[in-house]
């Protein structure tokens, strides 16, 4: 469990010892490190910290392991250290450029991120609310982004999945791009080419059209009464018909709006079908998935991702394909963005990327004293020292870690290929 540290107390550079809970009180932007706060777990820290020759190092008793060495009081350089003092100050500036290159990488990539979200999410906005007014136009906007997905999903090159998390509104265009994302992901490593995957990117952004024909207080009821819920689950098909009135929809991707709450033992809806099409398979597991975590209803809890996969898989396996169920949980990782984490310096911090490594993914690092936007984001692939320690539970938090964090905002979800723009 992360807790806050407890009172500080100043350290000499000479009692560092490995086990000790420390604190920079300098400028984030004077020292090579990640974040001011950590545990120090290796000697390659020390020494870090000691040629950095800093006054101001602090350690906190109670998230220490150990305590402080003896305090040894340095002697006069003699001339030949000369030549090993500049070596050092050669390695501090090297460690100084690879973080600030770091830095100016993570926020170029959420940028590039945040502009390429927004333009989908704009688009996928206004396409839902035309396709009753105007579905041939509405239809044509949804199949030009599919194609455009599909085209960078089966061009071979590495997709990797961010986390936007602050991302507000309700509206449905969120849920219809973290379905779509999610799914292509889930795609490509079924094995679907090109035009099998701008299928099912259209049948996923639309899968939920027909809810234009639902009263919106329905929408957001956690309890509806029979008759109620029985409109509610003709959404599915009054979709398929805005859909095919588009006349951008093949019987593939039309199969998808009608059958996504269908499930393979029998008890889904609205047809109690058992037998669904690939594509249906893989949209009704992430859009059950993303409802868990972005619930339509303000009446039901958020699950935190971990806490969702857990749920479909010990209580709804059987009305999931299990095939696909175990890739979801593989792309995703075993810590999926929006988890909260431990690291084992002692930091904290939320997965925003699974990374290539499934217990080394990408982390947003807590710093109180950075505004989150330009906080650091820690790839553990590329930080030897660093791993996760365990996953956290928000109530666990401190009120002000958990404000800072907020992983109980909309998770919202997008791709981005390792050159291509995010």
């Amino acid at each position: 469990m992360w807790k806050k540290p407890g009172k500080a107390e100043p350290i000499h550079s000479s009692q560092l010892v490995v086990g000790l809970y420390i604190s920079l009180k300098e400028n984030w932007n004077d020292h090579p490190f990640l974040y001011n706060d950590f545990m120090l777990n290796s000697q390659k820290r020390i020494d870090t910290i000691r040629a950095l020759k800093l006054d101001k190092i602090f350690y906190y008793p109670d998230k220490s392991t150990t305590r402080p060495g003896p305090l040894v009081v340095e002697a006069a350089a003699p001339v030949e250290a000369g030549a090993l003092a500049a070596a050092e100050q050669q390695e501090l500036a090297r460690l100084q450029r690879e973080k600030k290159a770091k830095i100016a990488k993570q926020k170029d990539a959420a940028a590039r991120a945040d502009r390429g979200w927004e333009r989908s999410a704009q688009a996928t906005r206004e396409a839902l609310i035309e396709l009753s007014r105007s579905p041939r136009q509405a239809g044509e906007k949804l199949a030009g982004l599919s194609r455009e997905t599909a085209s960078v999903f089966a061009g071979g090159q590495e997709i990797l999945l961010h986390l936007l998390g602050d991302k507000n509104g309700d509206g449905p265009q969120y849920h219809a791009l973290n379905v779509m994302t999610l799914s292509m992901l889930l795609g490509k490593f079924s094995g679907m080419g090109e035009a099998q995957l701008a299928d099912l990117a259209l049948g996923a952004l639309a899968h939920d059209a027909g809810k234009t024909r639902v009263p919106a207080h329905l929408l957001k009821m956690a309890n509806r009464a029979k008759h109620e819920e029985a409109f509610y689950r003709q959404h599915g098909p009054y979709g398929a018909e805005l859909a095919k009135e588009s006349g951008a929809f093949n019987t593939a991707s039309l199969e998808i709006i009608t059958d996504h709450h269908e499930a393979l033992d029998g008890s889904g809806w609205p047809g109690g079908k058992s037998k669904l099409g690939l594509g249906a398979r893989i949209v009704a597991l992430v859009d059950r998935y993303d409802r868990l975590c972005n619930p339509e209803s303000p009446e039901r809890e958020a699950l935190m991702p971990t806490t969702a996969l857990a749920k479909i898989f010990k209580t709804e396996i059987k009305q999931f394909d299990p095939a696909l169920l175990s890739i979801l949980i593989k792309i995703l990782g075993i810590y999926p963005p929006g988890t909260i984490v431990q690291l084992n310096d002692g930091a904290l911090g939320m997965v925003v990327c699974p990374g290539k490594e499934s217990l080394r993914p990408k982390v947003l690092v807590y710093n109180p004293d950075l505004p989150k936007e330009e906080a650091p984001t820690a790839d553990l692939s590329q930080e030897a020292d660093l791993k996760i320690e365990e996953a956290l539970k928000p109530s666990s938090l401190p009120p002000e870690a958990l404000a800072w964090l907020n992983p109980r905002k909309r998770l919202s979800y997008f791709y981005s290929t390792d050159g291509g723009a995010a």
